[in-house]
C-alpha cells in the first residue's frame, strides 16, 4: 500500500510530466477503483488510507478518461478540469500550468477601488464575447467583472447554479486556456476578475459522488437542494478549498463570491478556506466575498472582505416599487427606518426576528462601509422573478436615478448587473437545458414557486411563466448591446459614466478611512446619512425616494452631485424635491 504522504493534495488528474498523469479519487464507499482511458486501456488505482485511491499512469495531457468504482458504470472525475461535452461524459487531462501568461506580474487592486459588474458568460457569447466587452467596461468606470458560476452543468445552457463538477469550467463557454486568456486580457486593461462559486449544493443531474463517496453528504440537515454537504469531513473541506485555490492560483482570478454560505453548516470551513488562501497566495490582493442570509458580521471582521447586502437591496426595492410579497414582506414595515439602518449600520437584521419569527443577523455598525456590497439588481433579484423583470420597468425613473446615485456614490462597494448601465428592459430569465422528466419537474416546480403571488395565484396565470428549458427563454435573456450603440438609452448610460467617474475621482481616494456616522429620517422614504471620509471630510447624502418634497436639515456644504435639487436651492428652501438625491461635502468639524 502506498503512503498518503506520497500523494499530492490535488484531486483528480494531475500531469506529472509530458507523459505521466497521476489519477486520484476519494472513494470511501468503494472497495475497488479503476481509471479507464478512451483508448481502451484500464488501470487499477492503489488503495490508500482514509478512502483514497491513486495511480500514476502513462498518458499525456489531452487524454480522455473516466473512473469506474466497484465495476459500476464509468463516471466523470468529480475534480475534472475539463469535460469534452457534458457532466455525464469523459473528463480530459488538462495542464492548467501551461498557459503563457503575459500579465504574470499582476498583483491585483485594493478592495476599496472595486466596482463590480456581474455577468453571465454564456449570454455574452462565451469567454471571447466577454473579452470583447472589456474595453467598454473600463471606459464605463467598472474595475472588476464578476462571472456567474462556470462549473460544468447538464446541457448547453444554465443560469449557473446547477453545476455538478466544480473544477471544470463549462465546455459551452470555451476551453480552459480561453478562460485564462480572458483573465489575462482583463488584467492587461487593469480589471479585476471575480468568480461566483457554489460550495453549498450540487445540481440535480450528473452528480455521481453518492455512488462511491456517500460520506460526502449528510441526511440530518435538509436543504432546498437535497442532502447537505458534510463539511465535518476533512476530505470534503479539502475538496472545496483546493477548488478555490485552483481558480485563484491556476486561473489567476482576483476574488471569489461564495454563494449562499448560510447553507454551509460548518462555519469553520469558511474561515479555514480564507486562511489557506491568504497563506498560499500571500503576494496577491485576493478578495473573498460572501452571500449570507445569516448576516454573520463576525466573518467580516477578519476573514472576508465583504458580504452582498441583501438587506440594502430589499428595502430599496420595496421603496422603489411598493412590492410586499415573499421576502419583501420583511422590509415593508417601517421601510424608511430600515433604509436608515442600512446607511448608518450596514445590516438591517442584526438579531431581530423576521416574518417567520426567526432571529437573523449580528450587530454590524462597527464594520467599515466597505464590508457591504450594495446593488439594485443582480442575477437573483432579477432571475428569480417570474418574468425576469428589470428594475427600470418597475420603478419611477427619477426615483431610480436617485437610488442609482446612492448606489454609485455611497462608500459601500457597488455592484451592477449586466445591462443595468444602459437601462436595459430585456428580462433576465431563469434558464436550464434539462430534458425528459427532469425538464418537466423543473418547469412545474418553477411555476409552482409563484403560486402564492397575487399575479400568479391561478394555473392559467402561471402558464405565462417562461419554460426554463426552452431555447427562446435563454435567447430572450441576452443583453442587447446594440442599444448602447444606437443611443436608445443614452441618458442612463451617461448617468452611470458620470457617477462612476465621480466615484473614482472624489470618493475612492477617501474610502480606506471611511466610517458611517449614522442616519436621520426626514419622512416616509426620505433620509439623510453621513460618513466620515478621513479626518477632514464628511460625505453627506440627502435622499428622497417619496413622491412628495420633504423638509431637510440645513445644507451648507460643497456640492458633489445632485439628481434634481442643487445645494443653493436646498439651503434656500430647506426642502428636498420628490425622487431626488443630493450629495455634499461637509467639513469634519461641522
Amino acid at each position: 500500500m502506498v503512503s498518503t504522504k506520497e500523494l499530492s493534495s490535488r484531486f483528480g488528474a494531475v500531469p506529472l510530466d509530458t507523459k505521466t498523469t497521476r489519477f486520484s479519487l476519494w472513494a470511501p464507499s468503494a472497495s475497488h477503483v479503476e481509471v479507464h482511458l478512451e483508448d481502451g486501456r484500464g488501470f487499477t488505482l492503489d488503495a490508500l488510507e482514509e478512502g483514497w485511491y491513486s495511480a500514476d499512469v502513462e498518458c499525456p495531457v489531452g487524454t480522455a478518461y473516466q473512473f469506474v468504482a466497484d465495476g459500476n458504470a464509468p463516471v466523470p472525475d468529480p475534480a475534472s478540469r475539463f469535460q469534452r461535452d457534458d457532466v455525464h461524459g469523459v473528463s480530459i487531462v488538462t495542464d492548467l500550468a501551461a498557459y503563457p501568461w503575459t500579465q504574470a506580474g499582476w498583483k491585483g487592486r485594493p478592495w476599496h477601488e472595486t466596482v463590480l459588474y456581474e455577468l453571465h458568460v454564456g449570454l455574452l457569447g462565451g469567454y471571447a464575447g466577454v473579452e470583447a466587452q472589456l474595453p467598454r467596461l473600463v471606459e464605463l468606470g467598472v474595475t472588476a467583472i464578476e462571472l456567474m458560476p462556470l462549473n460544468q452543468f447538464t446541457g448547453d445552457r444554465n443560469w449557473g447554479y446547477d453545476g455538478v463538477l466544480p473544477f471544470a469550467p463549462a465546455y459551452a463557454y470555451g476551453t480552459p486556456d480561453q478562460l485564462q486568456h480572458l483573465i489575462d486580457r482583463a488584467h492587461e486593461l487593469g480589471l479585476m476578475v471575480f468568480l461566483d462559486v457554489v460550495y453549498n449544493h450540487f445540481g440535480p443531474d450528473g452528480n455521481y459522488l453518492g455512488q462511491y463517496a456517500s460520506d460526502f453528504f449528510r441526511e440530518d440537515i435538509p436543504t432546498p437542494w437535497g442532502q447537505a454537504i458534510d463539511f465535518r469531513k476533512p476530505q470534503v473541506c479539502e475538496f472545496f478549498i483546493e477548488n478555490a485555490l485552483m481558480w485563484l492560483r491556476d486561473y489567476r482570478f482576483d476574488g471569489l463570491r461564495l454563494d449562499a454560505v448560510h447553507a454551509i453548516s460548518e462555519k469553520r470551513f469558511l474561515t479555514d478556506l480564507s486562511d489557506r488562501v491568504r497563506r498560499e497566495l500571500p503576494d496577491r490582493q485576493i478578495h473573498l466575498v460572501l452571500e449570507n442570509e445569516h448576516n454573520n458580521a463576525c466573518l467580516l471582521e477578519t476573514h472576508f472582505e465583504a458580504q452582498w447586502n441583501d438587506d440594502g437591496h430589499n428595502v430599496l426595492h420595496h421603496l422603489l416599487t411598493g412590492e410586499r410579497e415573499a421576502y419583501y414582506a420583511d422590509y415593508c414595515d417601517e421601510p424608511t427606518k430600515k433604509l436608515a439602518a442600512v446607511l448608518g449600520e450596514g445590516f438591517i437584521y442584526q438579531g431581530q426576528k423576521n416574518r417567520h419569527g426567526k432571529t437573523r443577523g449580528e450587530p454590524s455598525a462597527h464594520l467599515s462601509p466597505l464590508s457591504f456590497v450594495l446593488f439594485l439588481q443582480n442575477h437573483d433579484q432579477t432571475g428569480n422573478r417570474a418574468l425576469g423583470d428589470r428594475l427600470v420597468t418597475l420603478a419611477e425613473p427619477e426615483a431610480l436615478r436617485a437610488a442609482t446615485a446612492l448606489l454609485l456614490l455611497s462608500p459601500m462597494v457597488p455592484l451592477l448587473f449586466m445591462g443595468e448601465e444602459w437601462g436595459s428592459r430585456q428580462p433576465f430569465l431563469f434558464f436550464t437545458d434539462f430534458h425528459d422528466e427532469l425538464a418537466d419537474a423543473v418547469r412545474e416546480g418553477r411555476r409552482n414557486e409563484f403560486a402564492e403571488f397575487e399575479s400568479f395565484n391561478d394555473p392559467e396565470a402561471r402558464e405565462r411563466i417562461p419554460d426554463p428549458n426552452a431555447v427562446e427563454t435563454f435567447e430572450r435573456s441576452r443583453p442587447d448591446f446594440a442599444a448602447i450603440e444606437s443611443g436608445e438609452h443614452a441618458e442612463w448610460y451617461a448617468l452611470y459614466r458620470t457617477l462612476l467617474a465621480l466615484r473614482a475621482q472624489a470618493i475612492v481616494p477617501h474610502l480606506p478611512q471611511s466610517r458611517a456616522l449614522g442616519a436621520q429620517i426626514y419622512g416616509e422614504g426620505a433620509v439623510m446619512a453621513r460618513w466620515a471620509m478621513g479626518a477632514e471630510r464628511v460625505l453627506r447624502v440627502d435622499l428622497n425616494l417619496s413622491a412628495a418634497a420633504v423638509q431637510i436639515a440645513p445644507v451648507a456644504g460643497e456640492l458633489l452631485f445632485a439628481t434634481r435639487t442643487s445645494v443653493s436651492e436646498a439651503a434656500r428652501s430647506g426642502t428636498l424635491e420628490a425622487h431626488s438625491a443630493l450629495f455634499t461635502w461637509e467639513a469634519a468639524h461641522e
